[in-house]
């Protein structure tokens, strides 16, 4: 019999880290993960030549001769989504967004790719789960349509690659790339050298043609991004989607950026025409609070540039168990039993009986010291059942002693309070320090939380 022209090898890579191995584990050996290893047929490459520079692309340039302005980045009409890039987006570059199943990844990216398609700068979708109809069909459920933009329902690289040669497309959008297969691999879609490779092609295609390419990804169960972790360092964006997908609000963060900052957030509602921009969330966080009840009490954030007003509820009950409960959305659990040990120590409140329950309203989460001293009022506020005066912000870091200490940009947050109809703010002692004061609003420095508790409650 004819030996093959084709040959190839087998081999396991776990799907958890990418470790290779020659024979089959039940847990592997790098990451000790049980039944990731998966068996993968890899051809055999024939040996390369040697590299010679063929092109002009491959040989050194001067820093000074590159030739970029910021001008160059091409914004989405929506806001929000160029806040989280850093102002739009830099040709050539590769993002990656990630995000759980229908938070909204897919009906971002087409009704701003739609937006965004013009003659002179069409736009190219890849689904590899969804048909053509489908997408029209959402399309339509959305209101947007576009003779520019282009769909294609492909899975394998190389007719990818083909129709990118033939439209020509100034942004691509592939959904998702955990469905793109490269042919030369026997391995499934999905698989790490499959996801490899394929982001690998992209990335090459981007950097070669300055076509910004977008890639979705798909998340585990455990909330992170499906695949090699060489993938988050191959890309220049790194965006996440936030948010219960039982909720309105989701929030785009971005983990990672090469071209901005990675503490701006976009905040978004979800309607039935699509995803909406969220102006002012400060507004939209604090429209259902009820501001007599004992627990509630308003922080200042910054996320970034943005200064978010947000709501923290406390309830501090009795515990009918051995041991009492300590739970937190939004808001670490350790600084939170940081913060009761505090409370205990220093204020003397009596916290070994009861169970302490907090809750960043609006799925935010509170990952700021600012917000400590907002905190650790509510549930004195609790424990007291005494309510926190309505037009009130709480401001400040909560130090071991109980000593209130001072944050960054307090004028950007005392601003956005006055906008939003607050007339006061506890704030750390500042000494030597001017802050420009709205009309009308009052500031009420404190050095300590006991000194902060005597004058709310």
């Amino acid at each position: 019999m004819a030996p093959s022209s084709k040959k190839s090898k087998v081999q396991y890579v776990c799907q958890s880290c990418g470790f290779v191995s020659l024979r089959w584990l039940g847990r592997c050996s790098e990451c000790q993960a049980w039944n990731t290893l998966v068996e993968e047929r890899v051809a055999i490459k024939p040996a390369r030549p040697s590299a010679q520079v063929k092109s002009d692309a491959s040989k050194p340039v001067k820093l000074s001769d590159i030739d970029f302005s910021e001008d160059s980045r091409t914004r989405f009409e929506s806001d929000e989504l160029n806040r989280v890039l850093g102002g739009g987006m830099v040709p050539g570059s590769l993002i990656l967004i990630g995000g759980d199943p229908g938070i909204g990844k897919s009906t971002l990216l087409l009704q701003e790719a739609t937006r965004l398609a013009r003659p002179d700068f069409p736009t190219l979708y890849i689904s590899g789960e969804e048909s053509g109809r489908q997408i029209k069909l959402r399309a339509q459920r959305l209101g947007i349509d576009s003779s520019d933009l282009y769909l294609l329902a492909e899975t394998n690289l190389d007719e990818i690659l083909a129709a990118v040669e033939n439209v020509q497309p100034g942004l691509i959008v592939v959904d998702s790339i955990q469905t793109i297969y490269q042919p030369a691999f026997e391995s499934a879609p999905g698989t790490i050298s499959q996801v490899r490779e394929s982001a690998l092609a992209f990335l090459s295609l981007a950097k070669s043609r300055h076509i910004p390419v977008i890639l979705i990804g798909h998340v585990t169960k455990e909330g992170y991004l499906a695949g090699p972790k060489v993938l988050e360092h191959m890309v220049d964006t790194l965006l996440q989607f936030e948010g219960d997908a039982n909720q309105h609000f989701r929030i785009l963060r971005a983990l990672k950026n090469r071209f901005g900052s990675t503490r701006e957030i976009g905040i978004f509602e979800m309607l039935e025409t699509g995803l909406r921009d969220v102006a002012n969330p400060s507004e939209i966080f604090l429209s259902e609070r009820n501001t007599q009840a004992s627990g509630s009490v308003v922080v200042c954030m910054i996320e970034g540039s943005r200064p978010i007003l947000v709501e923290v509820q406390a309830l501090a009950t009795t515990t009918n168990y051995g041991m009492p409960q300590r739970t937190s959305t939004g808001f670490d659990a350790k600084r939170l039993s940081l913060i009761l040990a505090v409370l205990e120590k220093r204020i003397g409140l009596r916290l070994g009986g009861f169970d302490v329950f907090l809750n960043a309203v609006g799925g935010v989460r509170l990952d700021e010291p600012a917000v400590d001293f907002g905190v650790a009022a509510a549930i004195s506020s609790s424990m007291h059942n005494a309510t926190v005066p309505e037009n009130t912000v709480l401001i400040g870091e909560v130090g071991l002693g109980g000593e209130i200490r001072t944050v960054p940009q307090l004028e950007k947050r005392i601003h956005e309070a006055a906008k939003l109809g607050f007339a006061r703010a506890f704030l750390p002692a500042i000494s030597g320090k001017k802050i420009a004061v709205p009309d009308n609003f009052e500031l009420v420095h404190c050095t300590h939380l006991d000194e902060a508790f005597d004058k709310l409650f």
